[in-house]
Formats: structure tokens, sequence, C-alpha cells
């Protein structure tokens, strides 16, 4: 039987020469693992990191992000207050929204206003409604 479609990656732009502030904030702060990117995409300022066992998040420059799209990638946690203390000791502005039962949730834009979903589930939404 073959597998059902699963997501590989997601792509988040940010502006040209921002690599570090890339590894800065999705490497030390989120603690992602930086992977090597392709020597194929050599010279392209991609920045590429591992999110979960087989999914990865690729940064890549562009200079017309969209800041007050609804456009998000959602990252599921551990310690969704743990993380939340980290982006604010960082100078970040995390923000709820309206409430999913069973998946407490806030967001956060990175450094190029990318908009970030970070959850932890602790239920089945539809059961808990």
């Amino acid at each position: 039987m073959a597998k059902r479609p699963r997501l590989q990656h997601v792509s988040v732009p940010r502006p040209a020469g921002a690599e570090a502030r890339a590894r800065s904030f999705y490497g030390d702060i989120l603690g992602l693992e930086e992977i090597p990117v392709p020597k194929s995409l050599d010279g392209r300022n991609l920045v590429w990191f591992r999110i979960g066992e087989n999914t990865e998040l690729h940064t890549f420059p562009e200079e017309n992000t969209a800041p007050n799209s609804g456009r998000h990638l959602c990252i599921e946690v551990d310690d969704l207050e743990g993380m939340r203390r980290k982006l604010v000791a960082a100078g970040y502005e995390p923000w709820d929204s309206a409430a999913i039962p069973g998946r407490p949730r806030f967001f956060c834009h990175d450094p190029f206003h990318n908009q970030i979903e970070f959850t932890t589930i602790e239920g089945d939404y539809l059961e808990l409604q």
C-alpha cells in the first residue's frame, strides 16, 4: 500500500543577506538543527533546517515578504510557555489568537515578518468541543 502524501518541507522568505539572522532565530532561539543545502543549489543563499523527523524548513532570499498575510507555518513544541518565554527574552512579541480545544497556541513573527504558530497537542479538538 502506498504511503499517504506528507509534508517534506516548508519554505519561508527572508531578505537577501540575512542568513545570520535566520540562523539566530531558527537555530539558536527555536533550537532547530541546520542541515546542509545540496551543492547543486550553492550560490542561492539558502539556509535549511531540520524540523521534526523527516521535515525541513528552508529559508530563501526574497524582498517582497507580506507582513500582514495570514499565511503561516505551525511548529509543535513540548513546552509552549517555555518557547514563549524564549521568544520574549529574545525581543519578539508573541500574541494569542482564538483558542482551539486541546491545542493551546500562540503566534509570533520571525525576524522577516513570517508568521509562525506554536502549539502543543493535548487532545483531539473534535472530542473536546
